[in-house]
């Protein structure tokens, strides 16, 4: 209760202090001249494509499994089973196949999506393409500050702000992601002694588990602001693939959280274990 009450009241003493700094001298041109976004390439195409729609649903469902199975690594001591390779290896917990397993797809998707995003185009939608994109996320920061926040049309264009957030989750966080992970795995060689001193396991884990809850917090304030910035548009953009206001995004949402919370369910050893018992033995210690 008191947690809530001093978030409550950070939350209010911030928004009172963007609101002074934008009766600054200077700041209401600033906000005037670099009113949260720039103008795309003409090239840009808008709306979102199918396999947007699908990548985005996939790194939706595959991430809240992969967050679960991670702190169930980092945190559990006696793991429910063992998975040990048809090839033979390192016995390792069953949390850590799902986690490893789960880490598979989703980079496989992600690569899918990043291929897709080049080819197709859409890659302007993420990366910026002009210098003006720094001015107009600090103005866009500062308007979500005072909560008058900025006029939006992501159909056509993301604000600057949510430019640069997604460019970090996609060619920063996910590949940090990915090259700590990977150095953590049972996939890395333990005998490359010059690698490993270059590279130690240390240093990856030092990464990982902050980029983790570098996501976390990611997908709480993107939730936030989706449904705080008109819902019912900003679901149909991800998951109908439409600029209407309708009910049709809201509904295919509600679907994958309810797809989503079946995995998380389904995810204990009762379930996991056929499936692990293909690739390999699953036992007790």
């Amino acid at each position: 209760m008191l947690l809530a009450v001093g978030a409550v009241a950070v939350a209010a003493i911030l928004v009172l202090a963007a609101r002074g700094v934008t009766t600054l001298p200077g700041v209401p041109e600033f906000l005037e001249k670099y009113p949260g976004a720039y103008d795309l390439p003409e090239a840009a195409e808008p709306g979102f494509p199918w396999w947007a729609q699908w990548a985005h649903f996939l790194n939706f469902f595959l991430m809240a499994l992969i967050i679960r199975s991670g702190y169930q690594v980092r945190t559990q001591q006696k793991p429910p089973a063992f998975w040990t390779p048809k090839s033979g290896g390192k016995k390792i917990s069953i949390n850590l196949w799902l986690h490893q397993s789960l880490d598979i797809l989703w980079l496989a998707n992600g690569l899918i999506f990043v291929v897709l995003l080049f080819a197709s185009g859409h890659w302007m939608r993420i990366v910026p393409t002009s210098w003006e994109v720094f001015p107009n996320a600090l103005s866009a920061l500062l308007q979500y500050m005072t909560l008058d926040w900025p006029v939006e049309n992501g159909w056509v264009n993301y604000n600057s702000l949510q430019q640069l957030m997604y460019f970090l989750v996609v060619f920063i966080a996910a590949p940090l992601a990915a090259i700590t992970g990977v150095r953590m795995s049972e996939f890395w060689p333990k005998n490359a002694k010059t690698l490993n001193r270059i590279y130690p396991v240390e240093a990856a884990r030092a990464i990982h588990f902050p980029t983790m809850l570098f996501f976390v917090l990611f997908i709480l304030i993107h939730v936030f602001l989706v449904f705080a910035t008109g819902a019912l548009r900003n679901l149909n953009h991800m998951f109908g693939g439409t600029d209407a206001v309708n009910w049709v995004g809201f509904w295919l949402f509600a679907a994958a959280i309810a797809i989503t919370a079946a995995g998380w369910y389904a995810a204990r050893p009762l379930v996991l274990a056929p499936i692990a018992k293909l690739f390999g033995q699953v036992s007790s210690r």
